[in-house]
């Protein structure tokens, strides 16, 4: 569907009430299209555990205008099926997802000292080098790890 009101209209179908009822779901569904405007943006959220997510953020059911108690859950699938045909799982969007080499490595290694990436945390002690590296990391990085 194009737009979360056309899913909020098919809801009022399903479930009674007036489609502001169901307006605030669909919009949380769709509002990775701000950041990704494709179909890609479905990745984020439309999912087995976007609707679960979902009923945590709105509750377990919310009461429409007629003064029925709906499933969010049920919201939340006919949002996912109304655009995919079928609940995948996390699992089935990221599963092809190519890997990238800045996936698997971060700048930031812990100290013991409270050393940061942006430098020392107020610990009221002087920064002394000999504590900038913790255990099980040597100076060159991670076990294993290149630098260059």
């Amino acid at each position: 569907m194009a737009h979360p009101y056309h899913h909020a209209l098919r809801s009022v179908k399903l479930f009674g009430g007036r489609a502001e009822d169901y307006l605030a779901v669909h919009n949380w569904f769709d509002e990775s299209k701000a950041h990704l405007p494709d179909l890609r943006h479905r990745a984020l959220r439309h999912h087995s555990e976007g609707i679960f997510l979902c009923e945590r953020l709105f509750g377990v059911t919310l009461r429409n205008s007629d003064g029925r108690e709906v499933p969010v859950r049920l919201v939340g699938e006919q949002h996912v099926k109304d655009d995919l045909g079928w609940i995948p799982t996390v699992k089935d969007w990221l599963e092809n997802l190519k890997l990238q080499p800045w996936m698997g490595r971060t700048p930031f290694r812990p100290t013991r000292d409270g050393m940061g990436e942006d430098g020392p945390v107020e610990t009221g002690q002087e920064e002394r080098p000999e504590h900038r590296v913790s255990e099980g990391w040597g100076a060159e990085g991670a076990p294993g790890e290149k630098t260059v």
